[in-house]
């Protein structure tokens, strides 16, 4: 059987179960669907997990890794945009970022029709060994403050008006700081940058649960950069990592929360099986839920204007990067497909009912049971775009060229 006729066999499925209109939404909302790929998926970052072994052909200078960018947008149509670190990207010594050389690497940017999209300052390399902005060093504070300030001025000249922040800063061991102290350097770090960067800037507050600080970290939960967040001012958010959650927390909820706070937020996507964040995303239940909640908050693939920034971040060595790159792409475009197709109406005519379990089989019947792989293979053809991302790469040679190279 051609793609086409079973890509045709498919919506026709799938139009006589949840109905033509949800299907065509669909379609229309995964061709739409955007999200950034990060520069540090692509190169050495990672790498001492497993002695220093890196995947063959790994990128070892920004332009290789604007090379495999371009040609994961040109397979897929959805990663125009790549997410930047300044200590990674835009320094000489890895230790000041330089203006300079982001024009530079923004001129790579547009020869391969790419743009650079959020700058993430980087506060967890040498000289954060005490913390970034709640460290006791002034004139270590300054310098991550300068950063931020700096990758700010990228994000309003060159980039998409985003900068997300993620700090390493907290404790090993109770009594090594102060709980509440540091809590209040960081919020005053935090405002002395928000009155300097411009006002159209969107500055998303990354948390996590944990790592490196094993006691505590200054800012462990989504309720802490809420907190943060609303205290700095409208063009502040929260940005949700899939992989910086206790086991087990109910992410979707946290986004419906956000929406209904009416905050402008942001995703990184990744998997976490264990302790960290570095696997390609998987289109398993919890992500599909998740992207009901955004799909149904009217915050992703719309044309409102209130679409959230989406990124990926991840970076695990032993796989081949672009494939998980593009199988990540491939699971989000899933999830969102299965967000679209849930009869909301239906549900709710259950709920008033006060029908549990019909509802709950109902809800499942679009983000379990359904094939929403016809969805995402239309999408892509009506794009002109090949109907299997990771097939056609295994096909084009590139891995072989980039190996040799």
């Amino acid at each position: 059987m051609s793609i086409e006729k079973w890509v045709e066999n498919g919506i026709e499925n799938l139009m006589e179960e949840f109905g033509e209109s949800r299907v065509k939404k669909a379609v229309d909302s995964v061709k739409r669907f955007e999200v950034e790929v990060p520069t540090w998926a692509l190169g050495p970052f990672g790498g001492g997990r497993f002695g220093n072994y890196m995947p063959p052909g790994y990128a070892r200078n920004i332009k290789q890794k604007l090379d495999d960018v371009a040609f994961i947008n040109k397979l897929t149509g959805v990663a125009s945009r790549v997410s930047t670190h300044v200590l990674w990207d835009f320094s000489e010594d890895g230790m000041e970022g330089d203006y300079d050389i982001a024009l530079a690497v923004n001129e790579e940017c547009r020869k391969r029709k790419l743009l650079m999209g959020s700058v993430n300052p980087t506060y967890f390399l040498k000289g954060s060994e005490s913390g970034s902005f709640i460290s006791h060093s002034g004139a270590t504070r300054k310098r991550y403050i300068e950063q931020t300030l700096l990758a700010g001025k990228i994000a309003d000249q060159l980039g998409s008006g985003v900068i997300s922040l993620w700090f390493p800063d907290g404790s090993l061991y109770p009594g090594q700081i102060e709980l509440r102290d540091a809590y209040e350097r960081m919020k005053d770090s935090l405002l002395e940058c928000y009155t300097s960067i411009p006002k159209r800037i969107n500055i998303l507050i990354e948390y996590k649960v944990f790592e490196p600080g094993t006691y505590s970290t200054t800012i462990p939960d989504w309720g802490t950069s809420y907190t943060l967040a609303k205290s700095l001012g409208k063009n502040a958010g929260v940005l949700i990592d899939l992989g910086h959650h206790h086991h087990g927390t109910n992410v979707e909820q946290i986004v419906a929360v956000l929406i209904a706070e009416d905050m402008r937020c942001g995703f990184h996507f990744n998997t976490r099986y264990s302790a960290d964040d570095d696997h390609a995303v998987e289109p398993n239940q919890e992500n599909a839920r998740i992207f009901y909640e955004l799909f149904k908050g009217n915050v992703i693939a719309g044309k409102n204007g209130k679409n959230w920034a989406y990124m990926i971040d991840q970076a695990s060595s032993r796989e081949n990067r672009i494939h998980a790159l593009l199988h990540s792409i491939d699971s989000l475009q899933l999830s969102l497909a299965k967000a679209c197709l849930v009869d909301s109406e239906k549900i709710m005519q259950h709920r008033k009912k006060d029908e549990i379990v019909p509802a709950n089989r109902l809800f499942n019947d679009a983000l379990i049971s359904a094939d929403a792989r016809p969805i995402v293979v239309r999408a892509r053809l009506e794009k002109g775009l090949p109907p299997d991302p990771v097939k056609t790469y295994l096909e084009s040679g590139y891995q072989q060229r980039i190996e040799k190279r």
